[in-house]
């Protein structure tokens, strides 16, 4: 019933003609308002046949709920010229390498104080998905993610004789009662005293690989590089606890080789080499490196054998190499990644025990693994990109697809439409590109400038309107930025052509 006649119910009190007759006069208002509702929702059906489309609103939110990401909302500060970004970093001798420049240029990072970055959206979306990467690696090998505080009692690190021996690279903090803390660089000390709490540990349930992805402090004399030097990074660190020294071996290759089916995944030519134990300890440790000019790691490769080692581990001018006497090629390297055989350096302190076969408690054979995340993806950058323009990991860019639209008042504007159709059939007919697709609408600039910013950016695909998008059928620009490729398709042609991209 109409809420204007509510008066004519027969459990209300009549109300008088007067009433009665402004009811029926908001009756005729509302046959009125009716008759239009039914004509616009005609129209509207007309319109929907006519587009094949239903409406969007063009915001930046959750594409499941039917609405286009579009450029002009991102949150991403550009300072694209090069006084800008000096002016950024204090001095021309701050902004020393391709990565940090770029990632500056384009609004990926932005300083907060030296060592430490603000991580802009694009940043915070390839490095989600760097994780989601990292996790299937590690889950495949049976790791368990966990989360460490990054506040570590004093000690812990004290029982190690790690708070002296890390010297002034530990930030150390004192709590109202005086109690020493460390903002944790890793977590050997942390992970060890929780698995040494746990009392009741069967040989059975081992190995036990325990990892996370958190934020790591280290003060750095003199940060550099952008974010493949800084005091605050991210990192995954990995801890092993095995049953014996076969079995922790064994932990440890899965571990390796895992790492090398990361980096394959990504696209990245890693070289595994023997490297120093460090400040970490154990009695065997690999670096994973990524050859770069600006790498601040010198390594040696045998070209014969195979062999690899960080010229640390090397004798002094040695250029011979120690397995077949072949000659060794020296380069420069991003350590992305570490491997460490512990031992029981670690659970011998902490006396982290498992009961074997016969019931008897053994110490658990160790071993910790890091991945610099923030630094992978700052390597990957640096040596993918070219001078001007980023280029990322296919599986980690920030977006897979830009779309852009004909400039406002061209010749061409009237395949704007079409574009916003392109969107839709993209996001519909591949749910896996939801998300992924990102249309730029700034129409009040041209083709030309709009495709330098996206190839400056270093989307994958950028899909054109352009002049022959008016032919029938439309035909659409379609480039693929890491190949250098430019063909034309049709929609159904783009659709079939984007099937083809893997996103994680």
């Amino acid at each position: 019933m109409c809420f204007l006649c509510c008066s004519m119910r027969a459990d209300l009190p009549p109300r008088g003609p007067r009433v009665l007759h402004k009811c029926f006069s908001g009756l005729g208002v509302m046959k009125g308002l009716l008759s239009r509702c039914r004509a616009l929702s005609v129209l509207a059906i007309c319109s929907h046949q006519l587009s094949g489309s239903s409406p969007h609103r063009f915001y930046h939110c959750d594409p499941e709920r039917g609405k286009r990401l579009v450029l002009s909302r991102m949150f991403q500060p550009q300072n694209l010229r090069e006084d800008q970004v000096l002016s950024l970093e204090g001095t021309s001798g701050d902004l020393t390498c391709k990565s940090q420049r770029l990632m500056l240029q384009v609004g990926l990072i932005h300083p907060a104080s030296p060592g430490c970055y603000h991580l802009l959206p694009y940043t915070v979306r390839a490095m989600e998905k760097l994780e989601r990467v990292i996790d299937q690696e590690m889950r495949a090998i049976g790791g368990q993610k966990v989360n460490m505080p990054s506040l570590s009692p004093g000690e812990l690190w004290r029982a190690t004789n790690r708070w002296d021996l890390m010297g002034k690279e530990l930030l150390r903090l004192r709590d109202r009662h005086g109690k020493e803390y460390c903002l944790g660089p890793t977590h050997e000390e942390a992970v060890t005293a929780l698995v040494a709490s746990q009392k009741t540990v069967s040989y059975k349930q081992l190995p036990f690989l325990l990892y996370q992805v958190t934020r790591k402090f280290r003060d750095e004399p003199r940060p550099r590089f952008g974010l493949l030097r800084g005091r605050e990074f991210y990192m995954k660190d990995m801890y092993s606890f095995d049953s014996s020294p076969e079995a922790a071996r064994h932990t440890y290759g899965l571990v390796c080789e895992a790492y090398g089916s990361l980096f394959s995944r990504l696209g990245l030519r890693c070289i595994r080499v023997q490297a120093d134990v460090g400040s970490i300890g154990g009695t065997a440790s690999h670096e994973f490196q990524l050859p770069a000019d600006i790498g601040e790691d010198r390594f040696a490769v045998c070209s014969g054998c195979g062999f690899s080692a960080n010229m640390e581990t090397l004798r002094w001018l040695q250029t011979d190499c120690p397995s077949c006497r072949g000659p060794l090629t020296e380069a420069r390297g991003i350590e992305v990644g570490h491997t460490f055989y512990l031992g029981t350096k670690y659970s011998s302190i902490f006396n982290a025990q498992f009961t074997d076969a016969q019931g008897k408690p053994c110490l658990a054979e160790m071993g910790c693994y890091g991945l610099g995340v923030t630094r992978i993806l700052a390597a990957a950058i640096e040596v993918l990109s070219t001078e001007d323009c980023l280029r990322w990991p296919g599986l980690l860019a920030p977006y897979q697809v830009c779309l852009i639209p004909p400039k406002k008042g061209s010749k061409e504007e009237v395949a704007a439409e079409l574009m916003d159709h392109l969107y839709d059939l993209i996001t519909e007919a591949l749910p896996q590109l939801r998300g992924e697709v990102l249309l730029d609408d700034r129409t009040h600039r041209t083709i030309g400038n709009r495709l330098k910013d996206a190839n400056k950016f270093g989307y994958p695909f950028v899909i054109i309107a352009g002049k022959r998008a008016l032919e029938d059928p439309a035909h659409f620009e379609v480039w693929s930025q890491n190949t250098g490729e430019v063909v034309f398709l049709t929609r159904e042609g783009v659709t079939e052509f984007l099937s083809q991209v893997r996103v994680v």
